[in-house]
């Protein structure tokens, strides 16, 4: 190795800070590394969504920073999105466009090759298994097929950093494994994902770390083997292990607010 590191950041969060009526996002630090699969749990109200729109640029921070692949993301907001994709819990297309209309649409914005751009777009039909759909209307599609629609819009420009909320909402188990396939696909290749779920047993199952926040602030990080060690229970599933965390990060909070009435 010629001195450089052996694990790149792909995303780093420093002092962080969003309040709308209450905070949002506490003084939020956070390093994840390229080619990681990271997991991002906790509560609703954690902070989570606030936390991650952020970082794609969607909702503007109070205070902190955001570095996405070297990117300073609040410095240079148009070079950061090129290195990124965001897909929220529910999925944003056009219901008149067909799959391929879409991701032809998609690939337009980003001036993608028109040659490289059909590429993509058959290589993601395919393995969304949306190929015997790419030519009808996204209109009359589930939530589940909107949400893979919207999964193939998101990577057509090959980000480095893929961000997910809630991914696997409204699919059933099929194409939940389809779209699993593909992002473990992706980690291989060194891409980053990052993921929200309530789904803990995605996270125990694919997860290389797992952070968990609650008020905004994050109270645990580590592997799935990190994390159980810390459990005091000795809790076996992630959500023994989470449920302990939160409720004992909880508990810290009152003792505090009481020592401070």
């Amino acid at each position: 190795m010629s001195g450089s590191s052996p694990h790149p950041v792909a995303l780093e969060i420093r002092g962080l800070q969003k309040t709308f009526t209450e905070t949002a996002v506490d003084d939020l630090a956070l390093t994840i590394r390229a080619g990681e699969f990271y997991a991002l749990l906790g509560p609703n109200g954690a902070g989570k969504t606030t936390t991650l729109r952020m970082v794609a640029g969607l909702l503007e921070a109070d205070a902190g920073s955001v570095s996405i692949c070297g990117i300073d993301a609040f410095a240079d907001p148009i070079e950061a999105k090129r290195v990124l994709a965001w897909v929220p819990d529910e999925p944003m297309i056009y219901d008149k466009l067909t799959p391929y209309e879409y991701l032809e649409f998609v690939a337009g914005l980003w001036s993608m090759d028109t040659d490289l751009a059909r590429f993509r777009a058959d290589t993601l039909l395919d393995q969304f298994g949306l190929a015997p759909h790419a030519d009808e209307r996204c209109g009359g599609f589930s939530k589940g097929m909107r949400q893979k629609v919207a999964l193939a819009g998101a990577l057509i420009h090959e980000p480095r950093l893929i961000i997910l909320d809630e991914p696997l909402t409204g699919l059933d188990a099929g194409s939940a494994r389809q779209v699993k396939s593909v992002l473990q696909g992706l980690v291989a290749t060194g891409v980053t994902v990052i993921m929200t779920t309530h789904i803990l047993e995605v996270a125990e199952r694919m997860a290389d770390r797992i952070g968990v926040i609650a008020k905004g602030r994050l109270i645990a990080e580590g592997t799935l083997s990190e994390l159980r060690e810390r459990a005091s229970a000795g809790g076996i599933t992630l959500e023994d292990i989470f449920l302990e965390i939160v409720a004992g990060a909880n508990d810290a909070q009152t003792l505090t607010e009481s020592a401070a009435a």
